[in-house]
């Protein structure tokens, strides 16, 4: 077998980094989880979380301003997207949290460069050599994890990290696992000879032994929630980890994705539909963890490259911006509007002024989601994110 065949076989899904061994202990003790949607192409907070009090809102967006008549009122002045509507349960019940103007000092506009400094919790200048769920912790050691994490979109930008297993799985039908690939390898020597390769078996290994635990467990259990998630792409995902957390597939970080918010040109329409997708699926979701009794241990969390432009565009759409809200649901967390909407009277250059910094959000995460002080962020804690996790 070619090498560059064997690197073929392993896109897969093999990814080398290893859980924290602190996340580890901390998600396998309490048995809670984190699933992270990543909205690709950088979502416009002002028509998500619309300030519809805030005359300015209107005066900057005279075509694609959103009538208050058709937003979900969360008080006086701010409303939900219209199309957000079945999260009117969640926010009824107090579970969904909206944390407003987050940002980071020195935005990035490129789309790749964005994302990877939200993935690995860069500085605004450079992104961080891990992601930022592994960066400054120990290694996992002998813990009992199906898979360390699982992405159900293919991307693995936030995984980054030195070695262990952490898998892309987009199908069921990707549990047939890597032992023909590794076996054929094996017969060849070269893992033997070339330590890199040899490194490279091992781990193709490893993944398949993930794998294998995870079919196996998937065939073994018949717990799995009636309900289908509506929501296009996002809501089969969403189904996908529904199912895997149905069956009791141990892992403590779960992400997917919805693509499309790169709304530059007629964004009205299309931003609409992304709204409805991302509402039926979060719900949905919700519903089907909730039929399972794994409400209480998960939480969800929304996040993105940037925000856009307060002032629409010629072409009826928005550019490239600043800061943006980002929702955080689960069973333990205290629902509301967190932190401080940027002013639209004071933006620089057309921007909104972040007011507060990702970091904070993290750290929250880490420390009062997963037990973890002394995180990374530990120097970024935001009081005003207080008492967010139960």
């Amino acid at each position: 077998m070619h090498r560059r065949n064997v690197l073929a076989s392993l896109g897969l899904g093999l990814s080398v980094p290893l859980a924290p061994f602190a996340l580890a202990q901390a998600a396998q003790a309490s048995g809670r989880r984190l699933i992270l949607v990543e909205l690709s192409g950088a979502n416009d907070g002002l028509n998500t979380l619309v300030p519809f009090g805030d005359d300015r809102y209107f005066s900057l967006r005279p075509r694609i301003a959103l009538d208050s008549s058709s937003l979900v009122p969360l008080n006086k002045w701010q409303g939900l997207n219209g199309e957000l509507r079945p999260l009117a349960d969640s926010l009824d019940d107090g579970d969904l949290a909206i944390v407003q103007g987050l940002g980071y000092p020195g935005q990035n506009r490129s789309h790749f460069k964005s994302i990877a400094l939200w993935e690995t919790g860069g500085d605004g200048m450079q992104a961080g050599r891990t992601g930022w769920l592994t960066d400054d912790l120990l290694t996992l050691d002998g813990q009992s994890f199906d898979a360390h994490g699982i992405s159900l979109d293919g991307g693995m930008g936030i995984f980054s990290a030195s070695d262990g297993t952490w898998i892309s799985l987009t199908s069921l039908s990707q549990l047939a696992g890597l032992a023909e690939t590794t076996f054929a390898f094996e017969q060849t020597g070269t893992g033997a000879t070339n330590a890199a390769l040899g490194l490279l078996l091992q781990r193709a290994n490893d993944l398949d032994s993930a794998m294998s635990r995870i079919k196996d467990k998937m065939a073994r259990t018949r717990n799995t929630p009636s309900a289908r998630i509506q929501g296009g792409a996002l809501g089969r995902q969403m189904g996908l980890a529904l199912e895997l957390v149905a069956h009791e597939i141990n892992t403590p970080v779960l992400k997917v994705q919805l693509s499309g918010f790169d709304t530059h040109e007629y964004q009205l329409g299309n931003h609409e539909n992304l709204m409805r997708d991302l509402g039926q699926s979060l719900a949905g979701l919700r519903r089907g963890l909730k039929q399972l009794g794994q409400w209480d241990n998960t939480v969800v969390m929304t996040y993105s490259e940037f925000g856009r432009r307060a002032e629409e565009n010629n072409s009826e759409g928005t550019d490239h911006g600043t800061a943006a809200p980002h929702f955080v649901m689960g069973g333990r967390v205290k629902g509301g509007l967190w932190g401080d909407h940027p002013r639209l009277d004071r933006l620089d250059d057309g921007d909104m002024r972040h007011t507060m910094d990702y970091w904070s959000l993290y750290e929250a995460v880490l420390s009062d989601w997963f037990g973890l002080p002394g995180n990374r962020f530990d120097g970024h804690k935001d009081p005003r994110l207080a008492g967010l996790f139960a």
